[in-house]
This record gives structure tokens, sequence and C-alpha cells, in this order.
């Protein structure tokens, strides 16, 4: 008898549950981005929550920005929220795979703790230098050498500009000095402004400045030269193929958020990111629309935590919490 009540009573509590998850939603969507506004991380966040929003009927999706911690704050933050599909966080290649390579512990499990949704697209690094900088990365390199010093910005110690930076200055040999910024908004500013000699930024941070000849770009990871910028030489051209590292973006909800919320999400985002408008629109920011669903992302997910481990291993990088 027992038994038999148990039986009944299982599907009985979980119609309420399944019936929230078709119901969602029905207030906003938090999008936690774990860096100030203005960086390409918050630019991608905010033209996707728009595409959202018109896409899922029911609430609006509301970006909320929590820096600090090298991105962990933000992050812990989702980790810890109520699996309901109301937070969700939008992060990148250091919040949910280089963190765990190079922070000694961290409170939460850049895997274990989120349900991905889907990968959503990837930037080049470009390497830039204020608009009177030197001309060639050759030119760069001897600055920093033979008695001279450098110094380089990051959008925040362990990111993706951080492990790059560094790759090229120890192959080098140069003498460079690694000044982190909480983003890259005010790293760019102050490469602008010629405060630092180089900056290692994602393109969409530094396109437009680029194109304006504000910032002078040495080079660029891309395959091939961009159309917009056909004068900025790939890294593969410079002999510098270990430079061209992409990072990428991706959207997480917590842990244990019902399959059906997080299908619905998933099958969204790719669908809007398949669209010629929207890729033309990220093209022109600078992006590379990227999709990929749930299932999918995570084994990416999986294989970029141990790459990361691996850059780790080779520059030395490490963070304290």
């Amino acid at each position: 008898m027992i038994r038999r009540r148990s039986l009944i009573a299982a599907p009985a509590l979980a119609l309420p549950f399944a019936a929230r998850a078709q119901a969602w939603p029905t207030r906003p969507v938090r999008i936690v981005v774990a860096y100030p506004p203005g960086g390409s991380t918050d630019v991608l966040a905010r033209t996707l929550a728009a595409a959202l929003q018109e896409e899922i009927a029911g609430s609006a999706f509301v970006v909320e920005n929590r820096a600090g911690g090298a991105a962990v704050v933000g992050t812990h933050a989702v980790a810890q929220a109520p699996a309901d599909g109301y937070t969700l966080s939008l992060g990148n290649n250091q919040t949910h795979a280089a963190n765990a390579a190079m922070l000694p512990s961290l409170p939460f499990d850049p895997v274990a703790d989120f349900a991905p949704v889907a990968r959503l697209a990837a930037v080049h690094h470009a390497l830039v230098v204020p608009a009177n900088g030197p001309r060639t990365l050759a030119e760069l390199a001897a600055k920093g050498k033979n008695g001279g010093r450098v110094t380089y910005a990051s959008s925040g110690a362990g990111s993706a500009s951080h492990v790059i930076a560094e790759t090229f200055v120890r192959r080098e040999g140069m003498d460079a000095t690694h000044v982190p910024y909480r983003g890259g908004a005010q790293a760019t500013t102050d490469t602008v402004a010629g405060t630092v000699d180089f900056f290692v930024s994602t393109w969409p941070q530094v396109v437009a400045l680029v194109r304006d000849g504000r910032l002078r770009s040495l080079g660029i990871g891309a395959p091939a030269r961009l159309p917009e910028t056909p004068d900025v030489p790939t890294f593969a051209e410079l002999g510098a193929q270990d430079l061209a590292v992409d990072a990428w973006f991706g959207l997480w909800a917590p842990a244990r958020t019902p399959e059906p919320i997080v299908a619905r999400l998933s099958d969204a985002l790719v669908a809007i990111l398949g669209r010629p408008a929207m890729v033309e629109r990220l093209t022109g920011q600078g992006f590379v629309a990227a999709a990929l669903p749930a299932g999918p992302f995570a084994a990416f997910q999986r294989e970029e935590v141990a790459r990361w481990r691996r850059m780790v291993e080779i520059t030395g990088i490490r963070l304290q919490n």
C-alpha cells in the first residue's frame, strides 16, 4: 500500500513544477554579466537580451552587471540563484573555463553548478597600441627589450587578454608590466590615451577606434584579413599563430534548472543567431555568430576547461582568490 501511494503521489507532486516550467516566464529574467558595462560581454548581452524579449513573449530580459573578483562575483551569484529560469549568466571563456584553471579555489564549480544553455558567439583578439605607437609587432617587441620597458593592459587578471599578452611578452623576452583592469572599457580608454603601451583586446571593443585611427592594430587572430580593416595583418601572417586565441561567449542557467526552460532558451537563441539580420548585426559589432545548442555546448565547455589548463601550464599565470 505504501509503495502504491508513493507511485501515485510522485506524478502529482511533479505536476506543479512542470506547470511552472511551462508557464515561464511570467516576470523579468535577469541576465547577469560579471563585467562592467561597455565591454564585449556586455555588448553581446544587451543585443541578445533585446532579441530574446521579442522571441519569448511574456516578460523582459534585463542585463545586470555584477563585476569584481576576476569575474567570480557575478558568476557565483548565478550559481547560488534559484534554479527557476529567472537568473542567467551570460559569460565567456574566462568565467566558465579559464578561472577553473587559474584560481586555486572557486566558490562554485563552473561546470557542475551550471546548466549550459547555448554557445552564442566568438570574437577574435587583436593587439592594439596608441595611434602614435609602434607600427609593427617587431617594433613593439624591440621597445620592450635591450633596457626598454613597456606596460600592457588587460581586461582583467587571468583573462584571455592577459594570457595572450603574456604569451607574447615571454616569447619575445620583453621587460613588461601587466596593468589589469576591471573589464575592457577602461583598458581601451587608457590605451587610446597612451597610458599603457599595448592592449590585447577583443575585436568588438576596439574595431571602431581602429577604423577611426584612434588606435593602431598590429595584428589580429582572424584566419584572414578582415574586410573592414584590410591593412591589419593576421597573427599567422606575422609568425605569431600562438597569439590567435578566440574568445567565446555562452549562456548558462543554474544547475537543476528545469529542462523545458533550458530547451526553450536554447532553441530561441539558436534561431535568433541563425537569422541573417542578427548575423549581420553581430558582424558589424565585431562578433562571429557561433551558436551551439545545449548538449554540444556542454561538451565544448568541458574541452575548453581542459585547454585552458594546458595554457596555464605554458604561461605560468595563476590568480589568488
